[in-house]
C-alpha cells in the first residue's frame, strides 16, 4: 500500500465492516465544506462518478462513503494507475536485462554445505531465539477459494489424522522451538512473537479461530493479528469501481503490501519495543514451512545481511515458477514467463546435472530490524502489478450492480520480493533448502493432485516417516497410499528428539504426540 490510502486504515475499515472492530457508531454525515472539499478532490482526478449516489444516501451511509473517499487520494491512484498500465520502456524491456545466478558468497545449500558450518548456523540462531532478539510474520490474509472454503487459508485441515490446521501446525512450531531454546539455553522463559498479517476478510474469523484453539499454546500477548492495506479496484477504462451505491470496490494490497502494514498496524513498534533484531516472514500456505527456522536465521545474521531468501532446486526447465538471481546485478525475481527457452535450459558448468538457474522462490524471507525501520523511506516507491479480474461493480449510470462474466477491470497488487533489487549484493543471501523437507504450498481443490490437500498431507506424513526411520523406527503399513506417520511439532521441530522410536514398529497411519503415542 502505498501513499493512495492514507492514514490509518484500520479505523475506516472496521467502520466499513471490512475489519474486526467492535460495532462502532456510524460516522456523522460530513459538512458541507467538507463534501465540497472531497468532491473537488475526485473531480480534479476525473473520478466524480464514486459520488453518483451521494443524493439518495442515507446519512449512515454518506457518513462511511466520505469517510472511506477522505482516506483515498485519486491522484495518486491515478498516477499508480498510469506507471503500472505503462511502465517506462527500459523498465517494461525484459529483453535488456542481463540474468545471472547469485554468485557463490551470497548462497549456501543444505544440500551440500558443510554439515559443521548447518549446525553453527542453527546454534547461533537458537541462541538468537533465546534471546528474545527473533520475530515471526505470518503473511496469511488469503481465503480458501479455490480450496472450496470462505475460510481464511490458514484454518484450512488438510486431512492430517489429527485434523489440525495450518495455523495450529505452525504455532506449535513456534512452541517447541520456544522449548528447545529454553532448554539449550537454561532460560527461565523464550518468547518468539508472532504477527499474523490478515486482509479485512480474513482478520475477523481468523482472530476467532485462534481464540476459538487458545491460541494453539501460545500466549496470547505474544501473538498480534494485524492488516494489510487495501486499494481501490480500477475498471477497464481506469475509473474507480464501487461496490455499492456508498462503498468503494477495493481489493488487498499483495504480500508486498507487508511492508507498510509493518509501520501502520504498530508491528514495528511492537518489534523495538521487545528488541527484535532478526524477522522470518513466510506464506501461511506452506504446511512444511520451517518457522523461524535457527540455520536459516544464524547464516542470515553471520552474513550481516539485510534480507535473506529461501529456495528450492527447481524440478526441471519447464517448471513455472519465479527463480531468484541477479538482473542487471541486483537481487532479483525473475518469472519463469521472461526467461527464454535456452536461458531455462542452461546447465551449471560446475554441476553438469543441474540447472544453472535452479533457485525457485517460495517466498520465505529473512529480514533485518535495522532494515525494517528504513520502510518509509521506500515503500511508496515499490511498483505496483496488474491483475485482470472480474470485479462486481454497480453500474453508476444505471445504478444496477453487474456481475461480469469477463475481466472487466485491474486490481493493483504489489509483490514482496519487489524490494530485493533496492539491495546491495552483500546485504542479500539465499539459502537452498531440500523440497520435501521445507517446501508443499497448498494451492489447489482436493483432488487435482498438485499442490492441493492431499499432497500438503502426503509430504507431511512421509517426512514423519523419514523422521521415524532416521531415530532407528520401522514404519510399516497395509496401505500403500497410507504409509506415513504424522509427527507433531509439539515433540520435534525438524526430527530432533524422536530416540524413544529406536526399534520401535510404527503401523501407518499413525500420530505420534507424546513419547507414549
Amino acid at each position: 500500500m502505498t501513499a493512495a490510502i492514507k492514514g490509518s486504515m484500520n479505523s475506516v475499515l472496521e467502520r466499513l465492516h471490512l475489519s474486526s472492530g467492535g460495532e462502532a457508531p456510524p460516522p456523522a454525515e460530513p459538512t458541507k465544506e467538507q463534501l465540497e472539499e472531497v468532491q473537488n478532490k475526485y473531480k480534479e482526478a476525473s473520478q466524480e462518478q464514486v459520488f453518483a449516489f451521494w443524493d439518495g444516501l442515507s446519512k449512515a451511509d454518506k457518513g462511511y462513503l466520505y469517510e472511506q473517499l477522505s482516506s483515498i487520494d485519486p491522484v495518486r491512484v491515478n498516477e499508480i494507475v498510469e506507471k503500472t498500465l505503462h511502465p517506462p520502456a527500459a523498465a517494461s524491456n525484459s529483453e535488456e536485462a542481463k540474468v545471472e545466478p547469485l554468485p557463490e558468497s551470497a548462497t549456501a545449500s543444505v544440500l551440500d554445505s558443510d554439515k559443521d558450518d548447518i549446525e553453527k548456523w542453527y546454534s547461533s540462531g537458537l541462541e538468537l531465539i533465546a534471546e528474545g532478539k527473533v520475530a515471526v510474520v505470518l503473511m496469511a490474509g488469503g481465503q480458501g477459494t479455490r480450496l472450496g472454503s470462505s475460510d481464511p487459508k490458514g484454518c484450512f485441515n488438510i486431512g492430517l489424522p489429527s485434523d489440525k490446521s495450518l495455523f495450529q501446525i505452525q504455532a506449535e512450531r513456534i512452541v517447541r522451538l520456544q522449548e528447545l531454546a529454553q532448554k539449550k539455553h537454561g532460560k527461565e522463559k523464550v518468547v518468539l512473537p508472532w504477527y499474523v498479517m490478515t486482509s479485512g476478510p480474513t482478520r475477523k474469523p481468523t482472530e476467532k479461530f485462534f481464540e476459538l484453539h487458545k491460541y494453539f499454546g501460545l500466549e496470547k500477548e505474544n501473538i498480534q493479528i494485524f492488516e494489510q492495506g487495501v486499494l481501490p479496484c480500477i475498471s477497464n477504462d481506469n475509473k474507480i469501481l464501487m461496490e455499492s451505491k456508498s462503498k468503494v470496490a477495493v481489493a488487498p494490497d499483495g504480500n508486498g503490501g507487508i511492508y507498510q502494514a509493518l509501520v501502520t498496524s504498530s508491528v514495528l513498534q511492537n518489534m523495538r519495543e521487545r528488541g527484535i533484531k532478526h524477522i522470518h516472514a513466510y506464506c501461511v500456505d506452506n504446511c512444511l514451512v520451517k518457522v523461524a527456522d535457527p540455520a536459516f536465521i544464524g547464516f542470515a545474521a553471520s552474513k550481516d545481511v539485510d534480507v535473506a531468501t529461501k529456495v528450492v532446486r527447481k524440478r526441471n526447465a519447464k517448471e513455472p515458477v519465479g527463480l531468484i538471481l541477479l538482473k542487471n546485478d541486483k537481487p532479483d525475481v525473475v518469472e519463469y514467463s521472461e526467461i527464454d527457452q535456452a536461458t531455462a535450459e542452461a546447465k551449471d558448468p560446475k554441476q553438469p546435472d543441474v540447472l544453472k538457474f535452479r533457485a525457485a522462490n517460495i517466498v520465505n524471507h529473512y529480514y533485518s530490524f535495522r532494515f525494517l525501520e528504513t520502510i518509509p523511506e521506500w515503500a511508496h516507491q515499490l511498483p505496483h502489478h496488474v491483475a485482470r479480474k472480474k470485479i462486481p461493480y454497480v453500474d453508476t449510470e444505471k445504478g444496477e450492480t453487474v456481475k461480469p462474466e469477463s475481466p472487466n477491470g485491474i486490481k493493483l497488487e504489489q509483490f514482496v520480493f519487489d524490494v530485493f533489487p533496492r539491495l546491495e549484493l552483500n546485504k542479500f543471501a539465499s539459502m537452498e533448502v531440500k523440497r520435501e523437507d521445507e517446501f508443499s504450498p497448498l494451492k489447489n481443490a482436493k483432488g487435482t493432485g498438485e499442490d492441493d490437500a492431499d499432497t500438503s498431507r502426503a509430504d507431511i506424513l512421509q517426512q514423519g516417516k523419514r523422521w521415524v526411520e532416521a531415530a532407528g523406527g520401522t514404519v510399516t503399513s497395509e496401505q500403500v497410499e497410507h504409509n506415513g506417520v504424522e509427527v507433531s511439532p509439539l515433540i520435534s521441530y525438524g526430527g530432533e528428539g524422536l530416540e524413544f522410536l529406536n526399534n520401535q514398529t510404527i503401523k501407518a497411519p499413525a500420530v505420534i504426540e507424546r513419547e507414549d503415542s
